[in-house]
């Protein structure tokens, strides 16, 4: 199994392809595209923050199966900027930047979640682990927005089964003022 999560997890990262980085407000959401909307009030970070970076995410969402029911494993993702690679994302989750090595740790806040339809939800995650003096080096909010695909099959599974789920979102990073 534990090959069968690694072979997953590295066909995930190159996968992940195309993206954008950007600054913007917390009210709004730039999207890739340059579309704005909304960010659901659920997930806006608090106030004293300011957004470092925005990347896109292209990967799978890896699950397993335990008890009859698909759970989620961890992500395996890259984050990208025209292009190019800047960050991996992975089980934590966690955010290494491939650019300075700087890492961002992360665990959802309690109630921040907005779900999206056919989608993985979008979330607001709080920094608990930060190293290196790089990009991620002092972010304390991370958002994932504008999720698209990454949902569990449907349905029972055969137990020690996995699978993969394809996805992509916004990853937006803040830091305090």
């Amino acid at each position: 199994m534990k090959r069968a999560t690694v072979t997953i997890a590295i066909g995930a990262l190159l996968l992940g392809s195309g993206a954008s980085a950007y600054a913007a407000t917390n009210p709004i959401d730039v999207q890739a595209g340059g579309k704005q909307r909304p960010v659901p009030e659920a997930v806006k970070v608090p106030d004293g923050n300011t957004r470092v970076a925005t990347y896109r995410g292209e990967g799978v969402q890896i699950y397993g199966c335990a008890n009859g029911a698909w759970t989620l494993i961890q992500p395996a993702a890259t984050l990208s900027h025209h292009g190019r690679a800047i960050a991996l994302h992975s089980k934590g989750p966690v955010w290494t930047s491939t650019v300075d090595g700087s890492t961002v740790g992360a665990a959802a806040v309690p109630g921040a979640s907005s779900p999206r339809p056919n989608a993985v939800p979008e979330v607001l995650l709080k920094a608990n682990l930060n190293s290196g003096d790089g990009i991620f080096g002092k972010i304390t909010y991370v958002q994932r927005l504008d999720t698209r695909g990454g949902l569990a099959p449907a349905g029972a599974c055969t137990a020690g089964a996995q699978t993969a789920s394809r996805y992509s979102a916004d990853y937006a990073f803040w830091a305090a003022k």
